[in-house]
Order: structure tokens, then sequence, then C-alpha cells
């Protein structure tokens, strides 16, 4: 039988997960990190639970650990900031195995070496469901924040890379498909895009794609106080994906499958040009911001209707009757 967490106790397992943390930085009551001089501090946190966010079913540990440092991440390259550490608490019932804790770590310190960052401090409890909160630390140049507030009419919305492949890929997860490697891999361990940091010395708004192509753009709209019309026809699917769905399934999932952690960004459109050009495959311009305070989904291929996207037809985390899965919520129909 696998060692559990309750046989080696709060001790025995902190000096587990010390191990996963640079002994440089841990070890006092709170961890003191060093700013460069000019930068700004970035914070921000997540919270994960089993059966909600992952499981057993279609997450290892490694992948839940990769996932939930991703997330973090995720929201500091949508700041246009640079890591510096994270902190982890988590909840756990005490029959957990020890395996399980030290293979979520690994998946952690794996994603933040990516990145060149480090687990600097946390908590441990004892809790009925296995949690993972966790708070990202990271600093940017003031003066190159990217907010959500700073979109204005003629800037053309960019996108890093292609949607919908998480939940393809949990869709293949949850059918036992052995089909499309990337996509299960872009569901399983997402790369947050800070690889395209520092971004254009200009005006860019923006956020990530955590929760859908679709709640991105409306979320700045409504933050910028203007609308935008989104070419679905422009939108970037991998082609894996486009050869296993139909159009609107695919279009469906990156409108509101979530969790892409792809950057969405409001700029003038000779500076997205030259962008898209570096960032290579998967970028495109994918629709304009408008006066017009509606959000449209557009067909520049004449094939579908024009639509009116709205948040409520993302995933809403409080509207579900019962608690179930993430992995097993139904998407909007296309």
């Amino acid at each position: 039988m696998a060692l559990q967490v309750q046989e080696i106790g709060e001790q025995g397992l902190l000096k587990r997960v010390q191990a996963f943390c640079p002994s440089a930085v841990i070890g006092d009551d709170a961890a003191v990190l060093p700013t460069e001089s000019g930068k700004s501090l970035v914070v921000t946190s997540d919270v994960l639970v089993d059966a909600v966010h992952f499981s057993d079913r279609t997450t290892p540990p490694e992948s839940a650990g990769w996932r939930a440092v991703a997330a973090n991440l995720s929201d500091l390259a949508a700041m246009g900031a640079s890591p510096m550490g994270i902190t982890v608490g988590l909840g756990l019932p005490g029959e957990t195995s020890v395996e399980w804790v030290e293979r979520l770590y690994q998946g952690m310190v794996d994603c933040l070496a990516r990145f060149g960052s480090a687990i600097v401090g946390g908590d441990l409890c004892r809790s009925p469901v296995r949690t993972i909160a966790i708070t990202a630390f990271g600093q940017v140049d003031p003066n190159r924040v990217i907010r959500r507030s700073l979109a204005q009419p003629g800037d053309v919305i960019l996108v890093t890379g292609f949607h919908g492949s998480s939940r393809a890929g949990l869709e293949l997860l949850l059918t036992n498909q052995s089909r499309g490697d990337a996509l299960i891999r872009a569901h399983q361990f997402p790369i947050p895009r800070l690889d395209v940091l520092p971004l254009p010395n200009t005006r860019i708004a923006g956020m990530d794609s955590s929760d859908g192509l679709a709640d991105a753009v409306l979320q700045i709209c409504r933050m910028s106080r203007v609308g935008a019309k989104l070419d679905r026809a422009a939108i970037p699917i991998h082609p894996d994906l486009k050869i296993w769905v139909s159009s609107e399934q695919a279009i469906a999932w990156a409108l509101y499958g979530g969790e892409d952690f792809e950057l969405v960004l409001c700029l003038a459109e000779n500076v997205a040009r030259d962008w898209v050009e570096k960032l290579g495959e998967g970028a495109a311009i994918v629709g304009k911001i408008t006066s017009d305070p509606t959000v449209q989904l557009i067909d520049s291929a004449g094939v579908f209707p024009t639509q009116i996207l709205s948040l409520e037809q993302g995933f809403q985390h409080f509207k579900q009757e019962l608690p179930t899965s993430y992995m097993n919520r139904q998407m909007p129909s296309p």
C-alpha cells in the first residue's frame, strides 16, 4: 500500500516538499524576493479544486501541478510581467499518497524551471478535498503594463496561438481516444506565453484566454468601454482539431473551451502585423475593436450569420446545479 500523508504527518511532508524549493529562500516565516530597480510588483492567485479543475481520470499529478503553475504564470504574462516565484498552499485528505504529492510538486517545478522561476514558500493543511492554491509574484516595467482597459476603436485583436486545443484534448481524454497527442498535451501541459515578452513598447490592451477567447474579448471590451468584431474565419485552429470535428464545434471550443493560456492583445494594426510574423504558427489577427459596444462574431467567408457574444454563454462556476467536474462540464452548442 502506498505511503499516505497521514502516516508521516505535517513535518514529514514538509521535509519532502521543501526538497522542491531553493534552500536559500525557504525556512523562515516568509520569503524575501528582491525586485529590480524601477519595476512594479505584480501578484496573482488561483485556486484549483479536485473534481472541479482536475481529476485522476484526465490529469495525472504531474499535469495537475504543471497546470496549476501555468494558470498563474499566464496571468503574469497577461500583465507583461516576468515571474519571480510562487507560493503553494496545499490542502489534502489524510489518505492522499505521498507519491501523489511528490509528483504534483515535480510538475510544478518542471513548469517553473522552463521560465527560470521557483517555489519560494507555501503552506500545508488537512482538507476533505485536494485543493491547490498558488500565488505568483512577478515584476514589470510600470510603463509597459498590459491592461484590459486600454483598447481603443481601430485596434486589431491579436492572439498568440491556437484556440480550442485544450478543450479538444480534454474530450479525447474523456472518451479514451488516442488520436491527437498535441491536443492532449495542450490540455495537460499548457505553455503560458511568457516567451512572447517583452511586447512592443506601445499601448497594448490584453489578457489571457484562460476562460476562452470569447471571454477574453468581452472582458477587454467591457473594461475599455468598446465593442469588437471577431472573425470566426480568422480564429487559429490546430490542424489536428480541424480534421477531427466540425468547424462549428471547433469554433465553439475556441470561443468557450478555455485553458488555452494564449494572450489576447489589442493594439495598432501595423504593430500587430509585425508581431504576428515574429510569433509564427498559430498567431493571428482575429478581429477589430469598434466604438459600437456590442461584441459580434462575424464570418468574413460569408458562410455563417453574425452572432452577438456575451459572457453568459461561457462557463459559470457558481451557476452549476451540482459541483460537477470541470472535465465533464457541457460546452455551448455551436
